[in-house]
């Protein structure tokens, strides 16, 4: 007859952020955590939440992060980046304890919502960061900008000197306008074709 037979809480947390479903226990919360200090934040309230002893009210802290490709010095490399940085998410009971347990942890500088209450974010905002986080694609991040002066150098129009005219940072492409013959030419070539002057 008891359809929700989940009482014993289970020490299960997924690197990543959970699939969010209504029969988890606990709300999503944002924390707002000086920036940079996102990784060791988790750290110390795990530590907290342990040696404190409320591994029933607090169940999930995650720092969304996905993976990007930086282009540095003419190489691809992959690196981490945070999605919000700044902040971290928290699935948690809130009570009178578990928001002392949090808001008195170095780092924290407080909790997100209306006035001094923290506020719940909803289902659908974790699902949509979930899916955020977890896209196949990666993005590169460049430093170039349009209207910028370039070199190019690889390919057909190697030591030509060009204007950024479109970056398209989902493929890793850049549209370059070089001047032949007396005329804007565009031609569209890899991040790693290019160098800034």
């Amino acid at each position: 007859m008891n359809d929700t037979a989940q009482d014993k809480p289970e020490e299960v947390t997924p690197p990543e952020l959970p699939v969010a479903s209504s029969s988890m226990l606990g709300k999503w919360y944002v924390i707002h955590v000086q920036t940079g200090y996102e990784g060791r934040v988790k750290q110390a309230l795990e530590q907290r939440i342990k040696s404190l002893g409320v591994e029933d009210k607090i169940f999930d802290i995650v720092v969304p992060t996905r993976e990007i490709i930086v282009v540095k010095k003419g190489k691809k490399s992959k690196a981490t980046e945070k999605v919000f940085p700044g902040y971290v998410l928290i699935r948690m009971i809130l009570d009178d304890n578990s928001w002392l347990v949090v808001r008195t942890t170095e780092g924290v500088t407080g909790f997100v919502g209306a006035g001094l209450k923290p506020t719940p974010i909803s289902e659908k905002e974790v699902q949509a960061i979930m899916k955020f986080v977890t896209q196949e694609q990666p993005k590169f991040k460049t430093k170039f900008s349009p209207g910028e002066a370039v070199k190019i150098t690889e390919g057909p129009f190697a030591d030509f000197l060009g204007t950024i005219e479109s970056i398209d940072e989902k493929r890793g492409k850049v549209r370059v306008l070089v001047s032949i013959f007396d005329r804007e030419t565009p031609v569209e070539l890899d991040f790693l074709q290019v160098a800034k002057l």
